[in-house]
């Protein structure tokens, strides 16, 4: 039988998919041999396509790792997840699957109020999430845990700390944690958003429920304007930031000299 337009188009992209998700795991030397990976599953596109990529490498066996797939829920934010979905789309992948709750109550929590009065709920929310993985990986030994932010997330995030945290940062593909002996990878670090978004629908994988509601109080969208805005000055907006993280010429910057 021949094969449609949407099935050609979809398995070109699962080629991109596997090409650039490869070539982030050997240039940003990503998986090594014997590690125990925990991925963070959130149920957005980029999330499983995460798993899906995962598990698709674990099955080549070079190298050798093993991975796990955790959805954390936040009891006290109302958003909503197919957990079973999820769950099934893991053994699908042949990915192992656990889902834990965890929360915040930002009145009580004393040893981080300064944090909580200077951040959004949005932003509080990443960060509990973040730790309940932590707390996991150490329970279970884990040395590693994947993100699934992509290369515009990298990217929109080089220019909101530059344009409200003043300083020249990221999300690195690969990061080794200062206070604990692990390190969190981002295999889909050189795919483009749009990319998993058309993938995603050509796969028809299934959309959250019900979405955080104070998912808008982020100024990351406030950063996709400005990048949609830079695009009518450069069309390549998005290539010409990421190789200039990797053109960094500190002669030309003003560096302060030790007294």
């Amino acid at each position: 039988m021949e094969k449609t337009k949407e099935q050609i188009e979809q398995q070109k992209l699962s080629k991109y998919l596997v090409r650039q998700f490869r070539q982030a795991c050997v240039d940003y030397g990503l998986i090594r041999d014997g590690d125990f990976i925990l991925v963070g599953l959130s149920g957005g596109k980029d999330s499983l396509a995460l798993v899906e990529l995962l598990g698709m490498q674990q099955k080549i066996y070079v190298p050798r790792f093993r991975i796990k797939a955790v959805h954390v829920s936040v009891e006290n934010i109302g958003y909503k997840s197919d957990v079973d979905y999820l769950n099934a789309f893991c053994r699908e992948h042949g990915v192992d699957f656990e889902h834990i709750t965890t929360h915040y109550d930002e009145t009580t929590t004393a040893d981080s109020t300064s944090l909580h009065k200077q951040k959004t709920h949005c932003f509080l929310c990443s960060w509990y999430r973040r730790k309940a993985l932590f707390d996991m990986a150490a329970d279970e030994g884990a040395n590693k845990i994947a993100l699934g932010h992509n290369r515009d997330d990298i990217v929109q995030t080089l220019l909101m700390n530059l344009i409200y945290q003043g300083s020249f940062s990221t999300m690195p593909p690969l990061l080794q944690m200062n206070k604990f002996d692990m390190q969190v990878i981002r295999p889909l670090c050189l795919i483009d958003e749009a990319k998993l978004q058309r993938y995603a629908q050509l796969c028809e994988y299934r959309k959250v429920p019900k979405l955080c509601p104070f998912e808008k109080e982020s100024s990351r969208a406030d950063i996709k304007q400005l990048i949609a805005q830079l695009e009518q000055l450069n069309p390549n907006i998005r290539d010409s930031v990421w190789k200039a993280m990797q053109n960094i010429k500190t002669d030309y910057l003003p560096v302060l000299i030790d007294k």
